[in-house]
């Protein structure tokens, strides 16, 4: 791809994998209708300023008040769909190649731009938080128009307690740009650039970290060395970055007066923090029944005494290590969703009939796997970096899984669509344990099916026991940062203990693994995001179960709550199915899978 030109529309002949069609946004970073929506955006916003700033009280306690403040919220909304196409252009074309010049500065310049319309917007929501709330429950009432947008200002007004100044927010606003946004920036940029020595020429870190996957145990060696060599000159720069962002968020929640460092993810989650900490511990209390006996049970199999950390994701010797084509993880995945309802299937067809997936390994373009919802008067698009084993086709079937959640809750609108972090994996590990419950059950080979049911283990644990370590990891910097900056040796110092704790004895964590914290972006992007993966998987593991026991009228109640969106909170979406995440008992529930898993693997030795 042109570091000038939009994303590429079709696959490229040399991989035959797919690359996004962005076309839907924009055709290019020069199109015009990005500067003719830049301008209608800016004079939306104008208008709606001269409009409502310092009137959104007063309109609201008049006659018709609830009716006015409705006609308000969806001028707001239509402009929020607006400046969020500007915005996710702008995001998804430079996450296509980070290094490129020309898509860092396009991404810089419209988050500057964007920043200066938005700005001139933050008085609204400010000034629904100072509405009383007796004036604001009679214009509910009153107006069914206004009733339609309640779950959203139900939300907005938990975070009322920890409102700043109107000149306060705007500033802090403003300043994004320049302070935790550009060292996010930064972050992926240095780790775009990063380059290891493994092949003919030096690959990029997705490809490395593959490696550690290898069947070949001297070759996931000698990649976790090269890891760890070319990840050391680069610690000074990740160490200062983390630094900076924890120490950021450090102040802006002193001002805010939050109590707790993860509090501000809490609420964004609409999660109790109880919820989380019964979470957290119910996990840790099983890490010896879980990670900690798996680990040694795999140590046998391999016939070793203890596994070297990068033994950790290596596959049995029985397992199936031929590449999975892309067109036959696209039928095993479509094939599975169509199992469970042909609605899933259709939703999740249109994302490779229409490009909505760029799955291509290129020099620059973004790690990891992301599904990114835009905007509802759009569509998702899916990226992930396809190496063709196993892990990437559930993988695709994870991505593809928030794909057809984003699509349905888009008809919530611009406001409501987005589902809080915790409930946003439930489509994608639920979507996972389809595909991998449609695999399980064309294997007839018990050496084969050992392997897939080792394999699905292992991700259950990178999801649960692995996620929520980092959520320790997170909550132990956080606090040590509050006494001042740490080195790079306290980093992995801390990072050791933590993964030693979750991991068990069966695990050698040498010399080098003291780095690997460095390369995780939820560190940097999204402060605390991580026990959502944990939230998540649990959650799924019970709602599977249900599933299991009585399949009748369960799509249906499962595609309505994907369809609630951001509407309901997490005891009301998981009423209908009998279960409820403020249980303890309800996450020992999702454990006990996992362990039950571990157990029929026991039962083959």
């Amino acid at each position: 791809m042109s570091s000038t030109a939009a994303p590429v529309s079709s696959a490229r002949p040399e991989t035959g994998l797919p690359a996004w069609n962005l076309d839907d946004l924009y055709a290019g970073p020069e199109a015009p209708e990005i500067a003719r929506d830049l301008a209608r955006a800016s004079e939306m916003a104008a208008g709606f300023s001269a409009l409502y700033k310092g009137k959104v009280a007063t309109i609201t306690g008049g006659p018709g008040g609830g009716d006015a403040l409705a006609g308000a919220i969806q001028a707001y909304e239509a402009l929020d769909d607006l400046l969020g196409r500007l915005s996710s252009y702008a995001g998804l074309l430079y996450a296509t190649d980070n290094a490129s010049p020309v898509n860092g500065k396009f991404y810089g310049d419209m988050q500057e731009k964007l920043t200066v319309i938005t700005s001139g917007l933050l008085f609204f929501e400010l000034e629904l938080n100072r509405i009383a709330d007796d004036v604001l429950e009679k214009a509910l009432a009153g107006s069914p128009r206004l009733a339609h947008f309640e779950p959203w200002l139900r939300d907005l007004r938990t975070f009322r307690p920890y409102q700043l100044s109107d000149d306060l927010e705007t500033l802090l606003h403003e300043k994004y740009v320049t302070g935790a946004g550009a060292w996010s920036r930064l972050f992926d940029q240095t780790v775009g650039a990063l380059r290891f020595p493994l092949g003919n020429e030096p690959v990029a870190l997705e490809t490395a970290l593959s490696q550690l996957s290898d069947q070949n145990p001297d070759e996931r060696k000698r990649a976790a060395g090269v890891l760890a060599d070319n990840f050391k000159p680069a610690l000074p720069t990740f160490t200062l970055i983390l630094n900076t962002l924890i120490k950021d968020k450090e102040i802006s929640d002193r001002w805010r007066g939050y109590k707790d460092i993860a509090d501000s993810r809490h609420l964004a989650n609409r999660v109790e923090a109880e919820v989380v900490e019964a979470l957290s511990d119910s996990v840790r209390r099983a890490y010896p029944r879980i990670s900690h006996r798996y680990y040694r049970m795999k140590a046998r199999w391999l016939g070793l005494e203890k596994l070297e950390y990068w033994d950790r994701n290596a596959p049995l010797p029985t397992a199936d290590d031929r590449p999975i084509e892309w067109s036959k993880a696209k039928d095993i995945v479509l094939s599975a969703y169509r199992g469970f309802t042909p609605r899933m299937a259709e939703i999740a067809g249109t994302f490779f009939e229409r490009n909505w997936i760029d799955a291509q390994i290129r020099p620059g373009k973004s790690t990891g796997a992301f599904a990114h919802p835009t905007v509802p008067s759009a569509h998702p698009y899916v990226l992930l970096n396809y190496q063709g084993k196993t892990r990437d086709v559930m993988t695709l079937a994870h991505e593809l899984g928030h794909g057809v959640h984003q699509v349905l809750a888009g008809g919530q609108g611009a406001l409501m669509a987005n589902t809080p972090l915790t409930l946003a994996e439930t489509a994608s590990v639920f979507g996972e344990m389809l595909t991998f419950r449609k695999l399980l059950a064309g294997t007839a080979d018990l050496r084969l099916r050992k392997a897939m049911l080792a394999s699905k283990v292992e991700d259950m644990i990178n999801t649960v026991v692995r996620q929520t370590a980092f959520y320790q990891f997170e909550r132990r910097l956080h606090t040590a940062r509050r006494e001042g900056e740490l080195t790079s040796d306290e980093i992995g110092r801390i990072w050791l203990e933590v993964q030693g704790e979750s991991l068990g004895d069966g695990i050698h964590l040498g010399e080098g693994y003291e780095t690997y914290w460095c390369y995780i972006s939820h560190f940097v992007h999204s402060p605390f995001y991580v026990y959502a993966y944990a939230f998540g998987d649990c959650l799924v593991n019970s709602l599977y179960a249900v599933y299991e026991q009585s399949s009748e009228g369960f799509a249906e109640r499962y595609l309505a709550m994907l369809s609630a969106g951001g509407t309901l909170r997490h005891k009301e979406l998981l009423a209908p199915f009998g279960l409820d995440a403020s249980d303890p008992a309800f996450w020992d529930k999702g454990l006990s899978i996992v362990s039950s898993l571990i157990d029929e693997l026991e039962q083959m030795e």
